[in-house]
Formats: structure tokens, sequence, C-alpha cells
């Protein structure tokens, strides 16, 4: 089934990794309840690698850790349906997943018979431990036919870090997903770099196989597993607004029981995913202030006219930023105009002389809504 806008969720590897059990999935859609994060959008709860048992059962199918998971997986899919939500899971291509669980390699119809048995709505698609021998694509082709014939949709999130020139043949696969880099970390180095692999490859993402930017760091302030350094609260704005126009898929890493309102203000911005939701679809286009990679003007067309146009500081100092409306496709001549306002602070903005720009601090941004007016 086509996917026409990207998806958007919660999963559990950034602060978790290993340490996921039942109840830490349950406590936490409940926590997507609570917060406002389910009505904003996110649906899927993924648990991501070290489910299972080291060893596959006596019938050759994947078994859950019965200490992590007592009742089950069919228990979970079955609460968290009940709850309005979706129900994700994890495996990998090669011959052991990343935590060295195993994995769906020659094993993809059983496995995918076996997940849509358990009520699965989702499932990543690592990438660890793939023989040499092996061909990546024909690995998420076999993996991605198997999922289309288990009797149940499920999205297929394929997760090749960009590997083997993913973006040339992942819209062979089926997949409705693609990891266009490899993990994010929460710091501002990774955040930056992960961006900055964007410019060449947007062509590759749309409607119907979504451009994976890597799960979100927004509110991990250095804790759990990809904590490392942390962000700043700036940092994290300017992460989840670059996700957002460039319509990547949104699946939350922090722990969302123990958020703080800031973080949780940022992840339900209703204008910035009112951008990534755009059900137009449109791929998003950058250009560069003074030509400087640093300073990208990304831009999308949206469904009812308007346009997106987010200002970006990559650098460490301050910059103004600029575009002119000529190149968003708005001359002078035409007698339209450009106005809105600004997706966090809601500050009013109106072109002048043709020309838009924006004064940001170090590692920050503005991103603007735009009408097009007489």
């Amino acid at each position: 089934m086509i996917k026409y806008v990207p998806p958007m969720g919660w999963n559990t590897w950034n602060t978790f990794a290993e340490s996921i059990n039942e109840k830490l999935i349950l406590s936490s859609a409940q926590a997507l309840i609570d917060t406002g994060l389910r009505d904003a959008g996110y649906e899927y709860v993924v648990a991501d690698d070290c489910w299972a048992l080291r060893e596959r059962g006596a019938d050759g199918r994947l078994v859950p850790d019965p200490v992590k998971f007592p009742h089950g997986m069919k228990y979970v899919a079955e609460k968290l349906h009940a709850m309005g939500l979706k129900f994700g899971m994890y495996s990998c291509a090669g011959l052991m997943t990343c935590a060295a669980y195993p994995s769906s390699y020659n094993r993809e119809y059983l496995d995918a018979e076996t997940f849509a048995s358990w009520g699965v709505d989702y499932l990543k698609y690592d990438y660890c431990f793939k023989p040499l021998s092996a061909d990546g694509k024909n690995l998420y082709r076999r993996m991605g036919l198997a999922l289309a014939n288990c009797g149940r949709d499920i999205l297929f999130s394929g997760c090749s870090w960009g590997a083997d020139n993913t973006h040339e043949w992942i819209g062979t696969t089926g997949a409705h997903m693609w990891r266009s880099t490899g993990d994010i970390a929460d710091t501002w180095g990774s955040i930056r770099d992960i961006i900055k692999r964007q410019y060449d490859i947007l062509p590759y993402g749309g409607v119907g196989c979504f451009n994976d930017m890597d799960m979100l760091v927004v509110g991990m302030h250095g804790k759990g597993h990809v904590g490392l350094k942390g962000c700043t609260d700036e940092e994290y704005r300017t992460h989840f607004a670059a996700w957002c126009l460039l319509a990547s898929p949104l699946m939350i890493g922090c722990d969302i029981r123990a958020m703080d309102e800031t973080t949780r203000a940022i992840l339900t911005n209703r204008t910035l995913i009112g951008i990534q939701q755009d059900p137009r679809g449109v791929r998003p286009y950058i250009l560069y202030g003074w030509g400087n990679s640093d300073l990208p003007v990304i831009v999308r067309a949206l469904s009812n006219g308007d346009l997106a146009v987010g200002f970006f500081n990559l650098g460490d100092e301050p910059a103004n930023v600029w575009v002119t409306a000529d190149d968003l496709g708005v001359p002078e001549i035409s007698g339209r105009v450009l106005e809105g306002r600004e997706a966090y602070t809601g500050r009013h903005f109106r072109a002048q002389n043709g020309v838009l720009q924006a004064e940001l601090k170090p590692h920050g941004c503005e991103v603007y809504r735009l009408r097009i007016g007489k």
C-alpha cells in the first residue's frame, strides 16, 4: 500500500537499546497519549533490536524473550491497537541483527508470516552482518515481497544506512522509507552532518518511499544509549525543523515519559508537523545563502499553494541567511507578496524588496509558512 505521508512514532533504540521490555513499551505508549503526542500524529510504537531470544525455536520461528515480553508480542500489539496506536518491530537482512540476535536472512517469508500473525504494523529492517557475497538490494527485495504476501499491511522501513548506493535501488524493493545515513547521535555534529548528507540525494525521497534521516534525538540531553554530548534546545529546534522540511519520518527517540515541556512543544509543533505531513507530497529543494552549504534555505511547495521556507545556520558564527522571492518562483513583477508566520515564535513575516532574510544564531533556524497574496 502506498504511504502518502511520512510515518510518525516512537522507537526504543536511542534511549534504551537492549534494555527494553513489555512494561517499558506499554508505559511509553500511554505517555504518547497523555502528552498529546498521539493526537499530534505519532502513532507507531517500535520495539527495536534485542526483543528476541538468542536462538530460534524448534519450529524455526523467532521467539520473544519471555523475561522481557512475558505475554508475547501479539499481546503487546493488541494492547497498542486498543490504545489507538500501531506496533512496530525490528529485524535484519544480515546473518545476525546489529546486537547479535537472530535475523531474517533466508527466513524472510517465515518471519513476515510470524510478524503478521502477531499483529505487527511496521518492520524496521537493518543491514548488519551482511555477507560480502550477498547482494543487499536483493535481500531487501526478498523481504519486500515477503511482507507484501504476508496477509497484513506492514510498513517496510529499510535501514541500510545509505550503504551500497541504497538511493539507487531502494525504490525497487517495496520499502516505504529508507535510511540515508549512518546512525544519529545526540550531538550537534551528527545532526549537521545528516542534514548535509541530504543535499545530493533529495530526488530519491518522496511519496511511497520516504528518505529517513534516522530517529529524532530531540529532548535526549545527553541521556540514554546515543546520548553522548547532548544538544541545546536551539539545536533540537533546528534538528526537528530540518527533518520536517525534508519530509523525513519522525520517530522520537527520547524517554517521552520524562520529557520536559520544551521538548513536548518542539515535538508537537503544529506548523512544522503540518509541513512534514503535507498531503501534496512535493519534494523539497535547497538554495544556499551566499553560496555557503552551511547556510541552506530549504523550500517545499504545499498543498494549498503555500510555501514552506526554512532558513538554517549550520555554522558556528551568527549569519544572515537570505533568498530572493524570484528564486522561490514569485518574482516582483508578478505583483504577488509572500507573507506568513514563523513556526516557533509566531512572528509575522513579509518579504521586502523581493528579498527574504533571517538573522540567525549559530546552529539556529527560522521556518515560515508563507501565503502568496496580492
